[in-house]
């Protein structure tokens, strides 16, 4: 895997040990479907988590957690919010629509395995999907009903 570019304005030095939230079939999707280097897919997603992961316990308290397991939170986020977050980083629009479009199939993916496709789908029509991981136990971090 690549490195995480260490002179963009809010890259990273440390993402590259960071545990990608995403499935390996919804990064594979992302990787076919955007404008972005397959090779430039897993860093960034690795920067990404870096970046979103001390922020979890607000994105519990302000945004509706969709799903929730051992490994992470997927929460549902007002629409532009990864073109926020792409711009807090310094990333460019076509990893902002990569960022999107993983998370959005990451939840997705967990919606056709919980019997919530429907539900999911409706949902990304007027928001976005945010996928966090963490390091907790499910019973610390419950799905919401």
């Amino acid at each position: 895997m690549g490195e995480v570019a260490s002179d963009r304005p809010g890259a990273r030095g440390d993402a590259a040990d960071v545990e990608i939230p995403l499935d390996g079939p919804a990064i594979m999707y992302t990787g076919a479907t955007a404008s972005v280097a397959p090779e430039r897919l897993a860093p960034l997603l690795r920067e990404v988590q870096a970046h979103l992961g001390p922020r979890l316990d607000r994105y519990r308290r302000s945004y509706e957690r969709a799903f929730a397991d051992d490994g992470r939170d997927v929460f549902l986020v007002p629409a532009g919010h990864w073109a926020d977050v792409a711009a807090e980083l310094g990333l460019p629009d076509r990893e902002a629509d990569a960022l999107r479009r993983a998370h959005g199939q990451q939840l997705r993916r967990l919606g056709r395995s919980a019997g919530r496709r429907e539900e999911f789908e409706t949902a990304l029509e007027i928001r976005e999907a945010v996928a966090i991981g963490h390091s907790e136990s499910r019973s610390d971090s419950s799905t919401d009903p």
